[in-house]
């Protein structure tokens, strides 16, 4: 059965009436859906993917939807498992995983935590790779997303702006604007909150930080508190680029949130979420390897709705379907 749960949206809204400027509480509400009572995706097996199947990118190719998801096995190292659909919501996976650790800065930890985009013929990949010491936002391309190129660190830790920790989570605007690649990441502030940052590249594979501070910070008492977090890579309208965003309170239960950003400035943030739009609910989504966490971090359109991938708990995949508004 199908489990609807309404908050303010934004975003669909956007797409169709260019309220961008208008007050948020003119913007019509619309319903999260989720497509599937049960994961779509879960742990199996006691080899690579048998601890937890989680964090989904998504991509189409050749007529279907290709996800690559963070595999983790029983001591803790993540891979990315390959998985294909012609619907959305069933998926036929792959038995071996197409990036596992090899490089110095992955090894022990693994690779995590995708995000796709695809420019011309080549697919972009950013993840996190970890080595049980650092977590470094990396990049690899491919042409058919089975065989994978290293980049390396585009965004090594604790050299930033405004950043003193790791750095995750790298979602790429899918054009350029002002004659440049951008990209919204996750760092870590001097008071420890993990906050959303800006960077741009001349050709996808060199990063520059854009600004001197946060992009999009978290706000002390909301659900919201704790870490802010760039979810699947943005849509761009002519009205501005909406993110989807995690975000993360002080019990470090994550929801979803929208925030929209300048169509002609990725820096200029116009408008922000004053409540999440999804949040866990189902009892694989509350209970798993990280209690109350529903990780948006694929997005697909599909018809007249939008596919929302997430994780629930770090343990499984789920989706949700958003209507687009003609």
């Amino acid at each position: 059965m199908m489990r609807t749960w309404t908050r303010s949206l934004g975003l669909f809204v956007l797409f169709a009436s260019g309220l961008v400027s208008a007050a948020a509480q003119d913007w019509t509400l619309r319903a999260w859906i989720r497509l599937s009572a049960d994961p779509i995706i879960s742990p199996r097996d006691e080899g690579w993917e048998s601890a937890g199947t989680f964090n989904p990118a998504i991509i189409r190719h050749r007529g279907k939807l290709v996800m690559l998801y963070r595999a983790q096995d029983k001591n803790g190292t993540s891979r990315l498992g390959y998985a294909q659909s012609t619907d959305g919501l069933h998926f036929t996976r792959s038995s071996q995983p197409v990036l596992s650790p090899e490089a110095d800065y992955e090894r022990e930890g693994g690779v995590e935590d995708p995000r796709l985009v695809k420019f011309r013929d080549t697919y972009y990949l950013t993840y996190t790779g970890y080595n049980k010491k650092d977590a470094q936002l990396c990049l690899a391309t491919s042409k058919d997303l089975l065989h994978w190129q290293r980049q390396g660190v585009i965004l090594p830790a604790y050299k930033g702006n405004w950043n003193v920790g790791w750095t995750k989570s790298g979602a790429i605007v899918p054009e350029k604007i002002d004659g440049k690649y951008w990209m919204y990441f996750l760092g870590t502030s001097n008071d420890k909150f993990e906050q959303i940052g800006l960077a741009y590249s001349p050709d996808l594979i060199h990063w520059t930080e854009a600004t001197d501070v946060p992009v999009l910070p978290p706000r002390a008492g909301r659900f919201d508190s704790r870490v802010v977090e760039p979810g699947p890579p943005p849509i761009v309208t002519k009205n501005g680029i909406v993110l989807v965003y995690n975000g993360a309170d002080d019990n470090l239960v994550y929801r979803t949130a929208i925030a929209v950003f300048d169509r002609s400035d990725p820096r200029k943030l116009i408008w922000r979420s004053e409540q999440p739009v999804f949040l866990p609910e189902r009892n694989w989504e509350k209970g798993g390897q990280v209690p109350n966490v529903v990780f948006v971090e694929g997005m697909a359109r599909q018809g007249s709705r939008y596919l929302f991938y997430y994780g629930g708990a770090d343990k499984y995949i789920g989706v949700a379907g958003v209507p687009v508004i003609p």
